[in-house]
């Protein structure tokens, strides 16, 4: 499992006051409210910053990070990712994983055959899709739905699913 989560990732400056804008990458981009710091993994290494301030600009969060006070200091940052500790995750509720745990888990039948490799998941406003590779580097789409994934054992990064009629058209 991932030590770190990624919250948002730095889309650009705002203002000339050291804000920058944030494209958030968690569920409920209102836990930026409840975050004192977040770590910035920029190319030099990583960063812990005290957040100084919150506020929200369309589907964007604007935040304003102790002593980085103008934009010289923040324009570096664009397409940074923003990360947490695992243990400031928002909890999960059941049946719930967090994507970077699912990432690179292999997905089988409930007949047992390896089906490939999940690679993305794809947020839709009605359910999730998992992307999966097949060894044949062909692409298969499966919905995030209770008939479909059967188990996910993050763990053993294994998920047992089961394909529905019309979605294996290999």
């Amino acid at each position: 499992m991932e030590q770190y989560l990624r919250v948002g990732v730095i889309s650009s400056t705002h203002g000339i006051r050291g804000e920058v804008k944030v494209y958030p990458t968690t569920d409920d981009p209102e836990r930026f409210r409840e975050l004192k710091k977040v770590i910035l993994d920029a190319k030099g290494g990583q960063r812990t910053l005290e957040i100084q301030g919150v506020k929200f600009f369309k589907n964007q969060v604007i935040l304003k990070f102790r002593g980085l006070d103008n934009i010289n200091d923040v324009e570096k940052y664009k397409g940074t990712d923003l990360l947490i500790p695992r243990e400031d995750a928002v909890p999960l509720e059941e049946n719930e994983n967090f994507i970077a745990d699912l990432i690179d888990m292999e997905v089988v039948t409930d007949a047992g055959e390896r089906l490939g490799i999940l690679t993305d998941v794809i947020q839709t406003g009605a359910n999730d899709v998992y992307v999966v590779k097949t060894s044949q580097e062909k692409e298969i789409l499966l919905p995030a739905i209770r008939d479909c994934i059967l188990e996910v054992d993050v763990e053993e990064k294994r998920m047992r699913v089961h394909v529905l009629e019309g979605l294996l058209d290999l």
